[in-house]
């Protein structure tokens, strides 16, 4: 009973070609980053679209840093020289240029990951179809 062996260990889930496209984006960021040669690129994405699974379609991406391990970027928040010269030549300046940066990093700091579908606020359904599912 092979069937009943498969249902024990959980069938392989089968891959989407949204699924192969975006690996296949994936390993060329991947690429343009310098993690991967242009030889290997080709061969991982010759794979890609070759892959029946999703399991086969991680493999591909196995030893590679997901999104969420990329380190965070280090741009300053407030540029202290700009904030220097705005308070010797205009401290109403300097202080609406301060109010301005706190108040973008914590937009930055409290924006929760985009989600697909989601709208703005502010966005209304008004002139859209009703979504099915």
């Amino acid at each position: 009973m092979i069937d009943h062996e498969e249902h024990i260990t959980g069938p392989a889930l089968r891959a989407s070609d949204a699924e192969r496209d975006q690996v296949a984006a994936q390993l060329q960021h991947h690429y343009a980053v310098g993690r991967l040669t242009l030889t290997e690129l080709e061969e991982r994405v010759g794979a890609v679209y070759e892959a029946r699974t999703r399991e086969q379609l991680d493999a591909l991406l196995r030893d590679l840093p997901s999104e969420a391990e990329r380190p965070a970027s280090h741009t300053p928040v407030i540029d202290p020289r700009l904030l220097i010269i705005l308070l010797c030549a205009s401290p109403p300046a300097a202080l609406v240029y301060w109010l301005i940066c706190q108040r973008a990093a914590r937009r930055r700091n409290s924006r929760p990951p985009a989600v697909e579908g989601a709208r703005e606020p502010g966005e209304s359904d008004e002139g859209s179809p009703p979504s099915e599912g």
